[in-house]
């Protein structure tokens, strides 16, 4: 089945769709109150349009076989720069990171491999570019096809009281 589906760059004119999976995907963990879901997709979808146009958010998006050119699954990166760090004990890092996000997929279309294209192809890219640190936030959901692509837990924490 994978093979029959199209993986391509997005383009700023893809900013709906993108910010449409986002809210769905927090609307799926149960992150996004319905009254809520509107604005914040709006306002995805405006903030996606103008960091793809920045170039500081790089997108993939999918169609599949006999969907007519629908896109039945996303996934993106956010580029951030860092300070350089320890990389080992014979280099170190000069801080280009990316943050995976919007990882999703229609849901008559899960479990057809998707989801692992989409991220096999932005590892790839990844490994292009020369960034230097690839890092998500898993759902449990996602949690096995990143173990199994590679990604493995680390001890960052994060601050609630913001």
């Amino acid at each position: 089945m994978t093979e029959s589906i199209q993986i391509r760059l997005a383009k700023p004119d893809d900013a709906d769709v993108i910010g449409y999976h986002r809210a769905r995907m927090f609307q799926e963990m149960g992150q996004m109150p319905d009254h809520l879901y509107k604005s914040f997709e709006r306002r995805s979808q405006e903030r996606v349009r103008e960091l793809l146009i920045s170039k500081e958010y790089v997108g993939w998006l999918a169609t599949g076989p006999g969907a007519a050119g629908k896109i039945v699954g996303g996934a993106g990166v956010q580029l951030r720069r860092v300070l350089p760090h320890p990389a080992g004990d014979h280099a170190f890092a000069d801080g280009r990171q990316a943050v995976i996000i919007n990882v999703f997929t229609e849901p008559e279309w899960r479990r057809k491999g998707i989801a692992k294209l989409l991220l096999k192809r932005i590892i790839e890219w990844s490994q292009e570019q020369e960034i230097d640190r690839l890092v998500l936030h898993a759902s449990e959901y996602g949690r096995a096809l990143y173990e199994q692509l590679g990604f493995v837990q680390t001890n960052e924490m994060r601050f609630t009281g913001l």
